[in-house]
């Protein structure tokens, strides 16, 4: 990746024009580290210690995968062989891991700053430089925004009767932000956590590790498991 924007500053310098300093390129992989490694890699922590809490999911969606794709007995060429036409089949796994953004946001608190003066729908008065927070964590599982399930594990909500995933407003799913500043990234993680879980499921069974169920959440710029997530992975 940082050889990519390297090769664009080179352009840039061939037509004189002002080239990304080093400081520049570090910034940029510095927020693509935090933004885009830590976020799915929670993002699969929870996941997963959904999927040690809803064994039954669990198996539906390695079933969709062996359903979907060639059973080919090897990981290596499993996962060379899941193409994008693979990846739009796999619509309960994207609706599972939608759900484990809804309740485990990788950012449970976001926000941005007035760039001039507004009025918010509700008739709130922002000035210029005025700051809007809002917690994805607490919209996620609000009876009011979800229905009196909102605190359940329930992938099924974001499918439709023919079980097609349909995305809900992203001002209603805020894991990912809203409006024209929304997550730029956001394709490329839903590819990234699906092709993990998709490798995974097929050739493992999981179960925590520990005989305590429940896990503890560290709160830090992005939503971590306290003490990480020790897991047993038994081979299928």
């Amino acid at each position: 990746m940082l050889s990519r924007f390297m090769v664009e500053s080179e352009k840039e310098a061939d037509n004189d024009d002002d080239n990304m300093s080093n400081e520049y390129l570090r910034d940029i992989i510095l927020n693509f580290m935090i933004a885009g490694k830590d976020s799915s890699a929670n993002t699969l922590s929870w996941f997963f210690y959904m999927m040690c809490k809803n064994p039954h999911i669990q198996e539906k969606i390695a079933q969709e995968v062996m359903d979907t794709c060639n059973n080919n007995n090897n990981i290596d060429e499993f996962v060379n062989n899941i193409s994008d036409a693979t990846l739009e089949r796999m619509h309960y796994l994207h609706a599972a891991l939608t759900e484990t953004l809804r309740l485990y946001p990788a950012l449970p608190v976001n926000g941005r700053t007035a760039e001039e003066s507004d009025i918010l729908p509700d008739g709130y008065r922002l000035k210029k430089g005025d700051s809007v927070y809002y917690l994805a964590y607490a919209m996620g599982r609000m009876p009011y925004i979800w229905g009196q399930d909102a605190e359940e594990f329930k992938p099924e909500r974001w499918l439709n009767q023919h079980g097609i995933f349909e995305p809900q407003s992203s001002f209603k799913f805020i894991a990912f932000h809203g409006g024209p500043r929304i997550c730029l990234g956001k394709e490329f993680a839903y590819r990234q956590m699906k092709i993990i879980a998709m490798a995974l499921l097929r050739f493992f069974r999981f179960k925590m590790g520990t005989e305590v169920n429940n896990v503890r959440y560290r709160v830090m710029f992005t939503i971590h498991i306290d003490q990480g997530l020790p897991l047993y992975a038994i081979q299928r």
